[in-house]
Order: C-alpha cells, then structure tokens, then sequence
C-alpha cells in the first residue's frame, strides 16, 4: 500500500496544497491508502481524526457499553467518557457470531460486570433461536442492561455531530470497529446499508445514553457476578 510518502516529488507544500483540497471524508483515503466510501459514507470523518493510543482510564471516568444482539451477531462497544473534556473514548470491543447469550454474557462481563449496558429495544421482543426475550435472558445472567434510544437517524446525528467536534476517540487497537466503520455507508436511495453493521449500532446505542454512564465503584462494593437486575420494566429510563 503506498502513500504519500513514498512520492519523492510531493515536497511538503505540496503535500499541504492537496490535503487541504481534499474532503475531509477523502484523505485518508487519498494520503494514505486507506478504504474509504466516499460520498455514500455516513460518518465522513476521516478515522486519523478519531483513532488514539491505547491508556489506562481513569476509574473517576464513567463508562457504559452499548449492545446489538441477534443470532447472526451479537456486538458490544464500551466507552469511557472525560467529563472534563466532553470527549467519549471508545476503548473495548465483542463481536461474535451463532452463539448462546450465556457464551455472549461471559465475554462482555470480562471488561467489568459492573459496567451498565444499553440495548436495542427490539430485544424485548426478538427472539435469538427459539423466541425468547434476549433482554430478560442476558438479564438473568447477571447483565446490567437498560434500553437504548433507538431513533436511527437522531443517533447517527448526534454519533457524528460527536465525532466532528473531535469529542471521540477510539482506540487504535478496535479493528472490528474499524473494518464496519469502515464500510458503514448509505445506498442510492439514502438509506443505511444494513450489512456488517453490529458495532456501529451499538455505537449509537452508547451515545444515547452517556447520562447513564456510572463511576466503578470501590471493590468491596461491587454487585455478585450473577446479580439479577431485576424484570424487564425497571430499567426502562
């Protein structure tokens, strides 16, 4: 993959002169040879603006992580969010396909079983394999769910307004949210491909309720591993 460091007769003006030309949606694209889509891209940020080194968070930083179940994917994002900068920082990652919520329950507890979750609403009503209600089910296995704000078109306003004012960050090593942020795009028509997408709704689904977020709370005060949290009701907020 070559860039524009490999073109000896770019001199620095020049390479000033055409990234300034550029969209910005177009640069990485264009510099350094990274996929982009272009115009149909719904996040037409450019993802040097968003990636960052990985580092240690904070425990006075509240977090959450947003979820998208279903059979095919079940995903999960978790953010940490800097108060002081307004900025939310996106810095751990599960993706995984065809598996029971009890597999899925374990790898999104390993980051932290007291970090609160917020899921697709549909969940209530979506069956998995066999009908179920996967929000009572991940429930049951000790998940601190509570539902998201499920408006489409608000959500990824309001993800990219964020990610504009240059108030999130990922970090670097998420390379399944690269690859969908990657080929997150619009059809012809205007509408979300709905394709490869699973990271990038619970992205939108941890945007919605960053007020939700909580502060770990000390270790001798952390909730059982298979604490219920009660029925499907109590955490409507």
């Amino acid at each position: 993959m070559a860039t524009w460091d490999d073109a000896p007769h770019l001199d620095e003006a020049a390479k000033k002169e055409l990234w300034a030309s550029i969209p910005p949606y177009q640069r990485d694209a264009r510099a350094k040879g990274i996929p982009q889509l272009g115009s149909g891209a719904i996040y037409p940020v450019p993802e040097s603006d968003l990636l960052v080194n990985s580092f240690q968070i904070p425990d006075y930083w509240p977090r959450g992580y947003g979820m998208d179940v279903g059979w095919n994917y079940t995903a999960a994002v978790w953010g940490a969010y800097d108060r002081e900068s307004q900025t939310l920082f996106l810095y751990h990652e599960y993706k995984r396909s065809q598996a029971e919520p009890s597999v899925h329950t374990h790898g999104i507890k390993a980051p932290g079983a007291w970090v609160p979750g917020f899921i697709d609403p549909a969940s209530r009503g979506r069956g998995q394999k066999d009908g179920t209600q996967l929000l009572e089910d991940y429930r049951s296995l000790g998940l601190k769910l509570q539902l998201a704000d499920n408006g489409v078109e608000s959500g990824l306003y309001a993800t990219w307004n964020r990610m504009s004012a240059g108030k999130l960050k990922v970090f670097n090593h998420m390379a399944k949210w690269l690859e969908e942020f990657r080929l997150y795009r619009r059809d012809e028509k205007g509408q979300v491909v709905k394709q490869n997408d699973h990271l990038m709704d619970a992205m939108r689904y941890l945007e919605s309720r960053i007020n939700a977020f909580i502060v770990k709370p000390p270790q001798n005060n952390l909730p059982p591993p298979n604490q219920n949290y009660g029925t499907a009701d109590a955490w409507m907020a």
